[in-house]
């Protein structure tokens, strides 16, 4: 079995922890980044600090374990947020709508480039109409 391809780092100052991964978060190493929160939760950390600027791969079981991670976080009474996403995990997370559990608010996501083609919409389905506020 081949070894994941994830490392973690982890330095706290009191009560909080900064763990910083790097490398490739997918089905394999996944597990690791559930076990580094939930040491730093058994250790009485209760603000945790995810640096993703060394990750060069995220897919949805990364994004899974986070959500994992920041609900047992919620639950021990603390905050877990994610710092420097990769690209594709923004993507995700933005379709998602889970930037406010992982990406703190307020969340605004990346606007669209003026390059980027609209995403289509799937067969037969109709866009979404715009949201009317106030008196109507």
């Amino acid at each position: 079995m081949p070894l994941p391809q994830l490392t973690v780092y982890r330095h706290d100052r009191r009560k909080r922890a900064l763990i910083t991964l790097a490398g490739e978060i997918d089905l394999e190493s996944a597990p690791l980044v559930r076990a580094s929160v939930e040491q730093c939760l058994r250790d009485g950390i209760r603000t945790i600090d995810v640096d993703l600027t060394p990750v060069s791969f995220c897919d949805c079981s990364g994004l899974n374990a986070f959500l994992h991670a920041a609900q047992q976080t919620t639950v021990a009474g603390g905050t877990l947020r994610l710092h420097h996403p990769p690209p594709m995990l923004v993507l995700v997370v933005g379709l998602t709508g889970c930037g406010f559990l992982l990406l703190g608010p307020p969340y605004d996501p990346p606007p669209p480039s003026d390059d980027a083609p609209a995403p289509a919409l799937p067969h037969g389905s109709v866009p979404p109409a715009p949201v009317l506020s106030g008196d109507v």
